[in-house]
């Protein structure tokens, strides 16, 4: 088959790059070695032909969906696909209806349930009895992970293979793989990649295979609208290529990240008006609700903290709705948190004491847990002086051990969580204040 006819679909419909290049035979996959090693679980369901009931669990591009396709081509199964976004009940029982024809054959169905996360229970449960009869073999595909998304009964009947973000080498592999192939890739373009520009394009993929080839794609048309006949993608295409590629909600010109920086940053200064504004902004540009969600979630602790801890369960509650719900729903919960977070008081206590803390335990040597607050759940330990010492908090006064040490004894106690003098932590500074006056007490007392 030509190139040309390689580009499109039966129904000349073009057909992106990353699609051309998936591979059609297991030889041809990339990534994934430790799962498709020799004698594991998963290799040995291709080998031998007889696959069974699993969940890929992994970042987008990381080839869940084509490892699905691979797995029925080498076990000659009928395969069904379906996206748990798009799909309801119906379609789940139109593709059991056409799995029991092709049993009638004799022939094994393989179903792949894209994004089943997203199938609520009912949905799940649906498709459940014909797992379990053998009238489908089921192949789910998840970006989240499956013990708090997918039912109990339908893990049990699955097994869990978590798929990795492709290393830098396999993703360098798919590059020179796409230019280098004649039929389905760009190898008929004499395109040449810098090999700095490669590094760039490696980096900016983030082990997504697909978003890789993607890039590749839009950058190898702007170096063929600079020069056809020899195209070149060095730094400045591909500088060109991933800004464009980050404007993917952005009417008014500037990038994707600036927009968030300005909400998240709105929020920060006690502006709910202007944080509503950049909100809208990005959701009529097609941003997803769920990234602005979680993003939310992260304001509620970084600039709010402990001064109004009801603003992360505010938070929380959005994206759960949104989840639930949908829009337009759950696109207005969202827009109730990050007013209610912009008009909270304000701290960064939690964040900085948190940053703090990492950069000491990743700068400072592993200290021991002092023998006084270890556990001792066996007569070996308690021979050994576990928790010798200790004192029970609840059985103190106020229950609270004055002048009971928790750090290691060889490092200096910190004071990493110093609260500001608004909203709640106002009262915790002077709780904090109170303990520390009871410490010193006790320490005279000594």
């Amino acid at each position: 088959m030509s190139q040309q006819n390689q580009l499109f679909d039966d129904n000349h419909v073009y057909v992106p790059l990353a699609d051309r290049m998936r591979p059609q035979q297991l030889d041809d996959y990339v990534g994934q070695e430790h799962l498709l090693a020799s004698g594991k679980p998963l290799y040995q369901a291709i080998e031998t032909q007889k696959p069974f009931s699993m969940i890929f669990w992994g970042p987008p591009g990381t080839g869940k969906t084509t490892l699905a396709r691979l797995i029925a081509k080498t076990s000659n199964a009928h395969f069904i696909t379906i996206s748990a976004v798009l799909a309801g009940v119906k379609d789940i029982r139109a593709a059991v209806e056409e799995a029991k024809q092709y049993q009638a054959q004799g022939k094994q169905t393989l179903l792949f349930v894209d994004e089943v996360h997203r199938f609520n229970k009912a949905q799940q449960d649906a498709f459940l009895p014909y797992v379990e009869n053998g009238t489908v073999t089921f192949i789910g595909a998840t970006t989240e992970n499956p013990s708090f998304e997918l039912n109990n009964a339908l893990l049990s009947r699955a097994r869990v293979f978590v798929l990795k973000d492709l290393s830098n080498q396999a993703l360098r592999q798919l590059v020179k793989r796409a230019i280098n192939d004649k039929d389905k890739g760009l190898g008929n373009l004499n395109l040449t990649v810098q090999e700095d520009a490669l590094d760039v394009l490696v980096q900016a993929a983030d082990g997504d295979g697909r978003r890789l080839l993607n890039f590749l794609e839009l950058a190898s048309e702007l170096a063929l609208a600079e020069n056809d006949e020899n195209p070149v993608i060095n730094n400045k295409v591909l500088e060109e290529t991933l800004t464009q590629s980050l404007r993917r909600f952005d009417k008014g010109g500037e990038h994707f990240y600036d927009q968030i920086s300005a909400l998240h940053k709105s929020v920060r200064g006690s502006d709910p008006d202007a944080a509503l504004y950049w909100y809208c902004r990005m959701l009529d540009g097609g941003c997803d609700p769920l990234y602005v969600a979680r993003r939310v979630v992260r304001m509620a602790s970084e600039d709010i903290g402990n001064a109004d801890p009801r603003g992360l369960t505010l938070a929380l509650n959005a994206w759960d709705v949104q989840e639930r719900l949908g829009s337009p729903e759950g696109e207005l919960t969202i827009a109730q948190a990050i007013i209610y977070l912009a008009c909270a008081p304000k701290s960064n206590a939690v964040y900085k004491a948190y940053n703090q803390a990492r950069k000491d335990v990743s700068n400072e040597p592993t200290y021991d847990v002092p023998m006084h607050i270890r556990n001792a759940p066996t007569s070996l330990m308690k021979d050994l002086e576990y928790g010798q010492g200790y004192r029970y908090d609840h059985d103190q006064p106020d229950a609270f051990s004055a002048g009971q040490t928790y750090f290691p004894e060889a490092k200096q106690p910190e004071s990493y969580y110093r609260p500001v003098d608004r909203g709640l932590e106002k009262k915790i500074a002077q709780k904090m204040q109170w303990l520390k006056q009871r410490t010193l007490e006790a320490s005279d007392d000594k």
